[in-house]
C-alpha cells in the first residue's frame, strides 16, 4: 500500500498500524491478550467504563522514574564538575496535590506561576523552599504571600517587580531570595510562541540591563539575589541553544561577582520529547553531559567558579506518562483532489487539547479497545467542537475499519492538556486518573453539566438537574 500524498513528508506508513511506537507511550504501555491497550496494568476499556470518556491517564511510575532518572542523570554529571544542581518541576505543564507529591517525593522542587499553583502545592504539603515563583505579572497579593509563606525564590521580570517584591519581603521581616530573568537573545528553534527569549516578548528584561538592575536588588535590605534566570523555549532538541545561552549568561555573571556573590545560575527548562516517530529527542543522560560540560568550559575561561545550577523541567516528565482516551462518535470519508482522508470525531477536542489549535502541534493515535487487521487509513481526529480548527490529530494512520464506538488512545498528552483545557461549548473538563500496578484512582474529578451550571449566578439551585452527565 502507498503513502497517502495528502500525509506529511515525517508520517510513515506503518507496517501495523495497532503497534505502539517506541518512545511515544508510557514503558507499561501494551496490548493485552485480547488486543486492548493497557497503561499500568489497566485497561483503556475499563478505565472508559469505570471513569468515561475523554479521560486522562497518567501512568503514576513513569512520572516518577522520568523524574528521578532525569534528577539523577544532572545531579551525577554536575558533581563531575565539582558543583550542584537544583531541579525545579515547572508546574504549569500538569500540577495536581498528588502530582506535586510525586515530584517531591523524587527529590524536584516545584516551579509555580500563580497564586493557584501555590495553594495547590502547598495543599500538597510542598515546603515553601521548595518552590520558585515565576510569572511576568504576579500580583501584589501574589507576591505578598510568597514572601509571607516563605517561598523559596522568585523569580523578578520586570523593573517594577524589584519595589513591589522588596516592600512585601520587608513587611513579613524577611530577606526574599530572588533571580533576575533575562533574555540572553537566543531563540529555541521552536514555533514562535514556544520561544521565549526574544527581546521583543513579555518575559524578563534584556541581558544588557541586567547589571544596573542586579544592583537595583542588592540595594534593598530585604531582598538577596541569588543569580540570572533565563528560558530559551519549549520542545527544544539538542544542547546547541543552551551552550549559546550559558555563554552569555556567565559573561554578565562573572562580571557580577565583582560586586557580590552570585550563588545560582538558573537555566531553564523546555526539553524536548516524542510526539510523534518521527521525533527525536535528546537522551537525558546525554543532554546532563553536554550541559555540564559547556558550564564547566565556560566558567574555566572565564577564570570563575561553577554556581549552583538550576533547570526546570516540566513536559520531559509528565508529557510521556499521560494518554487520553476518546470514544469515536462519527467518521466521514472525504476526497482531496482524489486522495482520500477519513476524519474520525471524538468525544472531546480542543477543549481538553488545545495544542493544535494554539501552534498546530502533532501528536499520535492507536485504536484502545482492540486490534485490527484492516489496511491502514489516514486519518485526522477530530474534536466535537464548534470550530474547524478543532482538531486533536492532524495525521496518522489508524486501521480502516474504525468505527463510532471504538475507543482510540493519543499519547503523550501528560503536559499542557489538562493545564489548558477550558469549558468551551459548555464542556466539562474530564477527570485525570492515574494508574499503577493494575490501579487506578482519580488524582482530578471531571466536570459535569451540574458543575458548571453552579457557577452560573442566573441559575436558581432549585433550577439546576439532580443528575447530570458531561
Amino acid at each position: 500500500m502507498a503513502t497517502n500524498p495528502l500525509a506529511p513528508d515525517w508520517l510513515a506508513l506503518p507496517d501495523d498500524a495497532n503497534a505502539l511506537a517506541a518512545g511515544l507511550w508510557p514503558a507499561s504501555a501494551i496490548r493485552d491478550d485480547t488486543g486492548e491497550l493497557a497503561i499500568g496494568g489497566c485497561s483503556a476499556g475499563s478505565l472508559a467504563a469505570r471513569f468515561g470518556t475523554p479521560l486522562y491517564v497518567v501512568d503514576e511510575t513513569e512520572a516518577r522514574t522520568r523524574a528521578a532518572e532525569l534528577r539523577t542523570a544532572f545531579e551525577a554529571e554536575f558533581a563531575r564538575i565539582g558543583t550542584s544542581v537544583r531541579i525545579y518541576y515547572a508546574g504549569k505543564a500538569f500540577l495536581s496535590t498528588e502530582f506535586a507529591r510525586w515530584m517531591v517525593s523524587e527529590g524536584l522542587n516545584i516551579d509555580i506561576c500563580s497564586g493557584g499553583e501555590l495553594a495547590v502545592a502547598l495543599a500538597a504539603g510542598t515546603p515553601p523552599h521548595r518552590l520558585g515563583f515565576h510569572g511576568n505579572n504576579k500580583s501584589l497579593a501574589e507576591i505578598d504571600d510568597a514572601c509571607r509563606l516563605g517561598v523559596g525564590t522568585i523569580v523578578i521580570d520586570s523593573p517594577l517587580e524589584i519595589g513591589r517584591v522588596a516592600e512585601a519581603a520587608a513587611r513579613h521581616g524577611v530577606v526574599q531570595a530572588v533571580r533576575l530573568r533575562v533574555n540572553s537573545g537566543v531563540h529555541a528553534h521552536t514555533h514562535e510562541f514556544l520561544a521565549t527569549s526574544h527581546e521583543d516578548q513579555k518575559f524578563g528584561v534584556v541581558l544588557e540591563d541586567a547589571p544596573a538592575l542586579v544592583a537595583r536588588i542588592r540595594a534593598e535590605a530585604s531582598l538577596r539575589f541569588v543569580g540570572l534566570h533565563c528560558h530559551i523555549g519549549s520542545q527544544i532538541f539538542g544542547a546547541d541553544g543552551f551552550a549559546e545561552s550559558a555563554s552569555r549568561l556567565l559573561a554578565v555573571h562573572a562580571a557580577l561577582l565583582a560586586d557580590g556573590p552570585v550563588p545560582e545560575l538558573n537555566l531553564g527548562g523546555g526539553f524536548g520529547i516524542a510526539y510523534t516517530s518521527a521525533d527525536r529527542p535528546t537522551p537525558v543522560a546525554e543532554l546532563a553531559a553536554r550541559l555540564a560540560d559547556i558550564v564547566a568550559a565556560e566558567c574555566a575561561e572565564r577564570g570563575i567558579p561553577v554556581p549552583v545550577i538550576a533547570f526546570e523541567p516540566g513536559r520531559y516528565i509528565a508529557g510521556p506518562a499521560g494518554i487520553t482516551l476518546y470514544e469515536v462518535g462519527t467518521t466521514k470519508a472525504v476526497d482531496v483532489a482524489g486522495n482520500p482522508r477519513l476524519y474520525v470525531s471524538v468525544d472531546g477536542g480542543m477543549s481538553d487539547n488545545a495544542r493544535f489549535a494554539l501552534y498546530g502541534a502533532d501528536y499520535s493515535v492507536r485504536l484502545a479497545g482492540r486490534v485490527s487487521a484492516a489496511e491502514p487509513v489516514l486519518v485526522r481526529i477530530a474534536g466535537k467542537h464548534c470550530e474547524s480548527g478543532d482538531i486533536v490529530v492532524d495525521a496518522d494512520y489508524l486501521p480502516g475499519d474504525v468505527a463510532p464506538g471504538d475507543l482510540v488512545a493519543v499519547a503523550a498528552t501528560g503536559a499542557y492538556c489538562w493545564s489548558l483545557a477550558s469549558n468551551y461549548n459548555f464542556v466539562g473538563r474530564p477527570a485525570v486518573v492515574a494508574v499503577r500496578d493494575g490501579q487506578a484512582r482519580l488524582l482530578v474529578r471531571g466536570e459535569t453539566i451540574a458543575d458548571l451550571l453552579a457557577r452560573d449566578a442566573g441559575v436558581s439551585t432549585t433550577d439546576q438537574p439532580k443528575e447530570s452527565v458531561r
